[in-house]
């Protein structure tokens, strides 16, 4: 026997305007913008351009509310709905697809970029010698076994017994190696190497004879290639017999060569993307800062008024529904948009207030302790929205376009009690190193005393942390002659 009960429970409910909002506010410009054409290719009440009176003939106005013509009241559209609600659509897609193409139309493809990679590139390399049929294979699966840098890691036979039971084929170690030395004669130079050695020894034999220190620095790497890692120069002066001024030739010579010879082949531009600030900042005369956020080509949005009329003039109910949902889809759209400018703006307008020395000079040592609670705080959200806001975000300013979230850093009491900043103590521990001795660098341990001697006190291993994250080496690796 079923028996019915009441039960009170929570629920976390959406509205349309606050999804749209989540969604958007993490997008970045150039994101956001992709994002309103494909909202627009798929709402055809969205339009460009700057409308009052669309905008007037929809305030006051609740569309789920409209009375049709002769007195025919529509049902009334929620203004909450669960997620799984929201997400799908009411209206079947038969009746919103019009099925007036033929066969014979064309249908329009977005173009794909055609980027031929650095192992098609040295294809087309080896298809030009002359190789039989067997030869030809064994390059192409050399070539296939290269990694990213262009190196060969694997052993020439396991390559062989690879090649043998993938195609039926009994492959002799001693041929594999002789195409591979086929291989590396290509260009660039240096390309499938078994490692750095063999890389920067490729590069050296296709020197001209007459280049300066070549001799010396072929010595080096053959014989010598760990000390010259280590920078062990002291060594490598007395084993070779030569002076410091040699050494420095050999050396320079030795650093000019591209220890990943695949980069001369890749289409790098393809990967890497501009970078589009969010926001930019303008400063008055009388010290003020002002935050602006750029657009871009992003059009300004309205509502169509042919659709606003068309929905209450059909008497179709389908059709009515259908024009309604698409009408405050678009209308939960354009208000979240402007939504994502408010609090975009807000944040930035809390995070210049708090960092206004910073953004006045562009001085790292100035920056002061902030965390995402501290602008939340002034702007009266939620810690999660501020991270949204400030995730992937760039602010243009006259000292260089900055990421947002480097300006999130944490604290360090020096003995005044004043907290530093953490990028200030990475910014003095950079200038220590560039103005250390390169022949006799710093350790950690000195530089931790000397950053002692500016109030910074802080542990070796902290310094070690922050120089790590510099990017910088340690002092053995600093030596330079």
């Amino acid at each position: 026997m079923q028996r019915q009960a009441q039960v009170q429970k929570q629920t976390l409910k959406y509205s349309p305007l606050q999804i749209q909002m989540l969604n958007l506010l993490h997008l970045t410009t150039m994101e956001l913008e992709q994002r309103i054409k494909e909202e627009m290719e798929i709402n055809p009440v969205l339009e460009e351009g700057k409308d009052e009176q669309a905008q007037e003939a929809t305030e006051g106005e609740d569309l789920g509310d409209t009375v049709g013509k002769g007195g025919e009241e529509t049902p009334a559209v929620q203004d909450y709905y669960d997620w799984d609600e929201f997400r799908d659509d009411d209206i079947p897609d038969y009746k919103t697809t019009s099925n007036n193409y033929s066969a014979d139309d064309e249908v329009y493809t977005r173009p794909i970029v055609d980027a031929v990679s650095f192992r098609d590139e040295l294809k087309q390399q080896v298809h030009f010698l002359a190789l039989d049929e067997r030869q030809q294979f064994i390059a192409d699966f050399l070539l296939d076994s290269l990694d990213e840098d262009g190196f060969l890691r694997r052993d020439c036979d396991a390559i062989a017994d690879d090649i043998s039971f993938a195609n039926n084929l009994y492959i002799e170690t001693e041929e594999v190696e002789e195409m591979l030395k086929v291989i590396q004669q290509l260009d660039p130079p240096g390309i499938a190497a078994r490692d750095l050695k063999e890389c920067l020894s490729l590069q050296l034999m296709r020197l001209d004879d007459g280049t300066p220190g070549l001799n010396l620095a072929r010595k080096i790497v053959k014989n010598l290639f760990d000390e010259l890692g280590n920078r062990n120069y002291e060594k490598i002066m007395r084993v070779l017999e030569i002076n410091e001024t040699d050494l420095k030739e050999a050396i320079q010579l030795v650093v000019s060569l591209n220890p990943k010879p695949s980069s001369g082949l890749r289409n790098d531009s393809l990967l890497n993307e501009s970078i589009k600030p969010d926001f930019l900042l303008t400063y008055a005369s009388n010290g003020d800062i002002e935050v602006q956020l750029t657009w871009g080509n992003s059009p300004p949005l309205r509502l169509n008024n042919f659709f606003i009329d068309m929905a209450g003039e059909k008497k179709d109910k389908a059709t009515k529904q259908f024009l309604k949902s698409k009408i405050n889809s678009a209308k939960w759209f354009i208000d979240a948009i402007k939504q994502r400018e408010n609090t975009m703006l807000s944040t930035l307008k809390a995070i210049v207030k708090l960092q206004h020395e910073y953004f006045q000079t562009g001085n790292v040592k100035l920056l002061k302790p902030m965390i995402l609670k501290d602008v939340a705080d002034i702007i009266g959200m939620d810690i999660s929205t501020v991270s949204r806001v400030t995730t992937n975000k760039y602010v243009q300013t006259p000292f260089g376009i900055v990421l947002l979230k480097d300006l999130f850093t944490e604290g360090v009491a020096n003995e005044m009690g004043v907290e530093v900043s953490n990028r200030a103590i990475q910014e003095a521990i950079r200038e220590i190193i560039e103005q250390e001795d390169k022949r006799h660098p710093l350790n950690d341990q000195k530089i931790t005393e000397l950053l002692a001697g500016k109030d910074y006190n802080v542990a070796r291993r902290t310094v070690a942390k922050y120089r790590e994250q510099l990017g910088l080496p340690t002092a053995r690796l600093r030596v330079k002659i």
